[in-house]
């Protein structure tokens, strides 16, 4: 699938007042399109899109109107309170009042992939709250901000649980519960790690690990979270922590050659991990070695 933009969004981020701070444009995110701004008070009617909307207050409180006639509704909406815009629907609304939001555009596939295939009907909310959403929203804005390639996992990883917390949280009707997670194979876990280990240094979507055991992404997260206990990007993760220790023992190659050769994006970033992870940094693993 092509990455989502500007193009696949409702038209608020159009909006004459609309003062764009960061977004991923750009950075290849092929079910998600993330939007960080601040919004001046404005009435406007937007035409549907193919893509379902999430969007975060991070200021407030602010009165929204939704809606013409009598399905209108307004309120006045809290720091943390989240906007429900469902796919291919007509959207008229009113913003009251200055604000920051952050907007989340998810494809139908991705909500879909959430459910086991299965079609996703979301709710038209306005003001509700959701710890959960806001934080993988919040995550997910960082991203736009500290961008590696190497991370591609991990936001893979954020997309799918926001989908499947919409799908959750936010469905018109409960959602089937999933068949419990049963595991991959022996043949299927050597195949992922045999991919993880060929491409250390680059960016691996869920995807392509996926597709190396034969699996839609989300019965893959689940069936290696059920075999190894971790999500694949921690487990990918590891494995680069654990070339990175290797090379840095026996080898002589500068700490930011090896950073870049294991998958990190430069030496910093090699460091930060190494510390959360491990309570050490790269130079003392070396003297160590």
């Amino acid at each position: 699938m092509a990455e989502l933009g500007l193009a696949d969004t409702l038209g608020i981020l159009r909006q004459p007042g609309v003062r764009p701070q960061r977004s991923s444009a750009g950075l290849g995110w092929d079910h998600l399109y993330v939007s960080c701004q601040e919004e001046q008070p404005y009435r406007a009617r937007f035409e549907p899109a193919p893509t379902h909307l999430l969007i975060l207050h991070l200021s407030g409180p602010v009165t929204v109107h939704r809606g013409q006639g009598p399905k209108a509704r307004s309120r006045t909406v809290p720091r943390g309170g989240l906007f429900v815009q469902p796919a291919d629907r007509t959207l008229s609304v009113e913003l009251g009042g200055r604000l920051h939001t952050v907007h989340a555009y998810l494809s139908d596939e991705a909500l879909r992939e959430a459910n086991d295939g299965r079609p996703v009907e979301l709710s038209e909310e306005l003001g509700t709250t959701d710890p959960l959403a806001e934080q993988l929203v919040l995550a997910l804005a960082g991203m736009t901000r500290d961008w590696q390639p190497s991370a591609r996992t991990y936001v893979d990883h954020l997309t799918g649980m926001l989908a499947a917390q919409l799908v959750r949280r936010h469905g018109t009707a409960p959602a089937e519960p999933p068949p419990g997670p049963s595991g991959l194979s022996d043949r299927q876990l050597a195949a992922v790690r045999e991919l993880m280990e060929e491409r250390l240094a680059e960016p691996l979507p869920i995807a392509e690990l996926a597709s190396a055991a034969s699996l839609s992404p989300s019965q893959f997260t689940r069936q290696f979270r059920a075999s190894t206990g971790q999500t694949p990007h921690q487990h990918l993760l590891g494995l680069r922590l654990d070339q990175a220790c290797r090379l840095l023992r026996t080898g002589s190659a500068p700490i930011g050659q090896v950073a870049v050769e294991c998958g990190f994006s430069h030496q910093e970033h090699l460091t930060r991990v190494m510390r959360a992870r491990m309570g050490t940094t790269p130079a003392a693993v070396r003297r160590a070695g």
